[in-house]
């Protein structure tokens, strides 16, 4: 499979913006129109998968640099390094959607999420921002042409619960 052929798209928004609650919701809804989503999740402050007493967290304190699991139903790999998101992107090529959670600077098309008037300057920073998800009590209304977001009402806007209308952008953005 061609590398851009691979059916990717952001969700991307400062911390606490609803990012998870969003791609977990798709996950559902894409998942029970029969499509095998997988998810990517960016993390800035560092994450441990392992805990204390299992096989593979005693191989990684022995010094492995990677350890490898796997089962009939489930396989994860713990690397003591960071993936470039298209590396990632690759491994997943045998899946119909790869949803990402973050990496705002990567170029995949994207929604951004704004919940407060302090995150709209986000917009102003990153490329391929396909629309805009938005929470009820952010109180501008981005539909307006307005200097302060830019948008001009050239994005489609969409409230945070409104699952089917997002669907609906990434189905056909994607041409899923």
């Amino acid at each position: 499979m061609k590398f851009d052929s691979i059916p990717v798209y952001q969700i991307v928004g400062y911390k606490n913006t609803g990012k998870t609650q969003l791609v977990s919701s798709l996950v559902a809804h894409f998942t029970t129109e029969g499509l095998r989503v997988a998810v990517i999740k960016h993390d800035m402050h560092g994450f441990e998968m392992d805990k204390e007493g299992t096989d593979t967290y005693q191989h990684r304190e022995a010094g492995a640099a990677a350890v490898a699991i796997t089962s009939p139903t489930r396989t994860a790999i713990l690397e003591d390094k960071g993936t470039k998101l298209p590396d990632l992107v690759v491994r997943f090529a045998d899946y119909d959607l790869v949803l990402v959670e973050g990496f705002k600077q990567e170029t995949y098309p994207k929604l951004v999420i704004l919940r407060e008037n302090k995150d709209l300057p986000l917009i102003h920073e990153l490329t391929n921002i396909k629309g805009v998800v938005v929470w009820q009590e952010l109180s501008i209304n981005l539909e307006e042409s307005s200097p302060a977001t830019g948008l001009g009402g050239s994005l489609p806007i969409f409230d945070i619960n409104d699952i089917p209308g997002i669907v609906a952008a990434i189905s056909s953005e994607l041409s899923l």
